[in-house]
């Protein structure tokens, strides 16, 4: 944990990556309020897409079986984006990641049974959740006994810091830049090693002080990216820093 506790402090207080915050797609979904406005709608269903798989995994990890957990998660979106539940959103304290995993246990404890009976019956649904994918991506993970909460908080952050790795390595255009940021995307998360920075140093045939320019580049624009991401799925810019701890924080819980 301490190493991602430190790694964390980087993030803190880093200039965001130029997204006008008022267009972030959380805060975007939560001024719409009742309305639920074509903008508001298209930007849940894009924070839905992006962010299924942590359900996913608390369902999983609540002890129901591969079949069960894509139905139910596939289930919940799909009300979830055909219903005004954002109504009931209190955007002061509207954190996408609490809202999501709030209004899943309330489905869990109240509405199982009439969701199971409604399932899939009555059309085409508004989220589409590929099961054996799904299931497949789960036994990749590695073995952890912790509770369903921690478990969706690990996943939610490593969703964050992947979406955010995707985004570097789409910027870096060419296939020359794609194979230099291949070959040193392991150094953004704070990896230190002179020897592995020499060997890549070796396959990239460049000097070792401009791979670590490379490395410090990518990574001050991982930074922006992340912080991003995070302001994505936030109501309002002084809670990103927050979010960025706790997102740290969920490696080490």
């Amino acid at each position: 944990m301490g190493k991602f506790m430190t790694l964390s402090d980087q993030f803190l207080g880093a200039r965001s990556a130029g997204r006008d915050f008022a267009s972030t797609h959380w805060s975007v979904v939560l001024l719409a309020g009742q309305e639920h406005s074509p903008q508001s709608a298209a930007a849940l269903e894009k924070l839905c897409q992006a962010y299924w798989y942590p359900l996913y995994s608390f369902t999983r990890r609540q002890g129901y079986g591969p079949h069960e957990a894509a139905d139910l998660t596939q289930d919940f979106f799909s009300r979830l984006l055909a219903t005004k539940a954002l109504a009931s959103v209190n955007r002061e304290k509207g954190k996408f990641r609490s809202f999501l995993l709030a209004s899943l246990k309330n489905l869990l404890a109240n509405e199982w049974n009439r969701a199971r009976r409604q399932k899939r019956g009555g059309g085409v649904p508004l989220f589409s959740l590929d099961e054996e994918a799904a299931e497949g991506r789960y036994q990749l993970d590695p073995a952890d006994d912790s509770t369903p909460d921690k478990i969706f908080e690990r996943r939610w952050a490593e969703t964050i810091l992947t979406r955010a790795l995707d985004r570097l390595r789409q910027e870096c255009d060419g296939a020359e830049k794609t194979r230099r940021f291949d070959e040193v995307k392991m150094f953004l998360l704070g990896e230190k090693g002179t020897g592995t920075l020499a060997e890549a140093a070796a396959r990239l045939n460049l000097s070792l002080t401009a791979v670590k320019g490379l490395v410090h580049r990518l990574r001050r624009r991982f930074r922006e990216l992340i912080r991003d991401e995070i302001a994505q799925t936030v109501a309002h810019p002084e809670e990103i820093d927050q979010e960025i701890r706790d997102l740290f924080a969920a490696f080490g819980s």
